[in-house]
């Protein structure tokens, strides 16, 4: 009898473990997950996530979440927000390879919401997003709408976030202290109510960069992994307004480091740039394009580098641009990438410019 009951208890525990692990996949190819940002698509049923900031949303029911992820280097963070609730993300530090990532459990019945959004860049590897695990009982609801404004950015490290979650007196550096959420691009975003492209890459300019390729090479790429052969359909998506922030890569390596030789002009600065800005103006006609510069040292007192941008802008005006404008972020005097409270007091001075600029 002691037998038949212990094996009657091991029997009951298998199938409360079974109930327990059971739950509904939700694939990665549902149409009512709403994808944001420059997604390869290639593989619908793994949909491969570069730049930073491009995010996946979506509404459900259920008890729990669960977010499955096939990550090329093991080296991407990504954010989880439970029903709109930005100041508790769980932060997902991705291993090499294809796992499950438990985001959310115990949550009341009814109706949730999430955001996974990636907090790195492409100098971190792709990672495929292969779909959601919800509790036994649980399903995806139809999506939040789309957003009816677009800003795409182009960037560099500071437009990514690079350490920005690092303290003041901490290194730059570290991965999981950069998270392109709280960046001044995603927060001028999320006050301006628009959806955000983030086309950057820490370390890159438009002269040139701490590695081969520029800007002017990389701002059409469908995958941020590198220097590739993906093109991006700019027809699929179309800003707005445009945020162009860049130039402090090149005013190390130019004017710092002697990485050109010969050294350029001023006019070959100024002409590098507004060429640049002249390739976005034509794949965004009706854009509102801002060219901003800073908040690091390529904007302190008695730099040039300011003043290329200005110059640029104001020689594309005279040609007949009239939606296109400079704004500067200024310098504090803080030495590394700018942190949090850098990056909000540049959003707050961004988000007012375009509010101003489009009536929003």
């Amino acid at each position: 009898m002691k037998f038949k009951t212990g094996l009657l208890a091991l029997l009951l525990a298998l199938l409360a473990a079974g109930q327990a692990f059971a739950g509904v996949t939700v694939p990665a190819d549902s149409a009512q997950l709403q994808y944001i940002g420059r997604i390869d698509f290639a593989d619908r049923a793994r949909p491969m996530l570069s730049w930073p900031g491009t995010s996946i949303e979506g509404n459900f029911t259920g008890a729990s979440l669960a977010v499955k992820l096939d990550d090329q280097q093991g080296k991407n963070f990504f954010n989880v927000f439970i029903d709109g609730d930005y100041s508790k993300p769980v932060i997902i530090a991705a291993r090499k390879g294809s796992a499950t990532y438990p985001a959310a459990s115990g949550l009341k019945a009814g109706a949730h919401s999430f955001l996974i959004t990636k907090r790195n860049e492409g100098e971190e590897g792709g990672t495929f997003f292969q779909g959601l695990e919800l509790a036994d009982g649980g399903k995806l609801l139809p999506p939040p709408p789309r957003k009816q404004r677009h800003i795409e950015f182009f960037g560099d490290s500071i437009t990514t976030g690079m350490g920005n979650e690092s303290p003041d007196d901490g290194p730059d550096h570290l991965l999981k202290d950069k998270n392109n959420f709280m960046s001044y691009s995603s927060i001028t975003a999320r006050a301006l109510n628009a959806e955000a492209h983030i086309t950057s890459q820490s370390g890159i300019g438009i002269m040139i960069s701490w590695f081969p390729f520029t800007m002017p090479d990389f701002y059409d790429q469908l995958s941020a992994v590198g220097n590739n052969d993906t093109h991006w359909d700019f027809s699929s998506w179309t800003p707005d307004v445009v945020v162009v922030n860049l130039f402090q890569n090149d005013s190390w390596l130019i004017d710092r480091e002697k990485r050109l030789s010969p050294m350029p002009t001023d006019e070959q600065r100024i002409a590098a740039y507004r060429t640049f800005v002249q390739k976005v103006r034509a794949l965004y006609p009706k854009a509102y394009i801002v060219c901003a510069l800073g908040s690091m040292d390529a904007v302190k007192e008695g730099s040039k580098w300011p003043g290329y941008v200005r110059t640029a802008v104001d020689q594309m005006a005279a040609q007949g641009d009239q939606r296109i404008d400079t704004i500067v972020f200024p310098w504090t005097g803080f030495g590394g990438h700018p942190r949090v409270k850098q990056h909000q007091a540049n959003a707050a001075q961004l988000t007012a410019f375009i509010r101003q600029k489009m009536g929003w």
